[in-house]
């Protein structure tokens, strides 16, 4: 916070610290008494945070409950380049229960995402990582060491990319962390925001409903069954394959490698639901 202030000349006001989140972020405050939120991403990433800037903006054109990017700073953080973000704070918290009210909701926002980058062919297609590893993560070493049951399902996720576009197609926003960790509700369990758009990209809309389908708990099956009536209205199988193959590598390559083994039981069963 104090490097952003002293790069820009806006002393912010620190609240504490958010909750949730790889990296972290905090709540602060503008001097006038506007609430924020400022986030941070080691790397040479201020063409892309402005991207996404752009991109946000379009979005809330369309109606979507997206924040503002109010401040985009780069700065140097250990010797190494990193950006920083300060961006709108929206009314709401993150839910504290995953229920058919909460479902139905995010499902209605996210029609909203439909051909909004429709005029951005700058943007580039969403990335499958089904046959090569992804940027830190969709990483295919781990599922191949792990043991049988992981060495299987890759197996399969590699011939399903060998069979399969590397990039999704379409015109779509495609958020790629869609899940309840990261949308805002009020009281009432209505949506007020959608946030984490660090990853978003071109192409079908329709692969967040995947990653929402695998963010489901497993005691949640009225849930569970619900989505997979909507992705199945949605989606053909040919369709689904890529996505579910995609979804099923990062959920288990990163709970291999950042959580414990009843995580990786967790997403390895909703991964091998799918597996033809």
């Amino acid at each position: 916070m104090a490097r952003v202030s002293a790069a820009t000349g806006v002393p912010l006001g620190f609240r504490g610290r958010c909750p949730g989140g790889e990296v972290g972020a905090a709540y602060v405050t503008w001097p006038d008494g506007r609430p924020g939120v400022l986030t941070w991403q080691p790397g040479p990433l201020l063409d892309r945070q402005r991207q996404i800037a752009s991109l946000l903006a379009l979005a809330r054109s369309r109606g979507v409950p997206v924040p503002a990017y109010e401040l985009v700073v780069p700065l140097t953080v250990g010797g190494e380049p990193a950006v920083a973000v300060v961006q709108e704070r929206l009314p709401g918290s993150t839910p504290d229960r995953y229920d058919e009210t909460l479902v139905t909701g995010m499902l209605a926002a996210h029609e909203r995402f439909a051909g909004v980058l429709a005029d951005r062919p700058d943007v580039p297609a969403a990335a499958l990582y089904l046959t090569d590893d992804g940027p830190g993560f969709c990483l295919h070493g781990p599922l191949a060491a792990h043991d049988r049951r992981t060495a299987r399902l890759l197996s399969w996720i590699e011939a399903v990319g060998a069979a399969s576009p590397p990039t999704m197609t379409g015109d779509d926003l495609v958020h790629l962390d869609f899940h309840p960790g990261n949308v805002l509700v009020d009281g009432s369990g209505t949506v007020t925001g959608i946030i984490d758009w660090d990853g978003a990209a071109r192409g079908d809309r329709r692969f967040d409903l995947v990653t929402l389908r695998f963010a489901i708990p497993p005691g949640q099956p009225a849930l569970a069954a619900r989505l997979d009536a909507d992705i199945a209205a949605r989606l053909t199988v040919d369709e689904l394959r890529p996505y579910w193959a995609s979804m099923a590598l990062r959920q288990v390559d990163w709970a291999i490698r950042h959580h414990d083994a009843g995580t990786v039981e967790r997403y390895l069963t909703v991964a091998e639901t799918r597996v033809d």
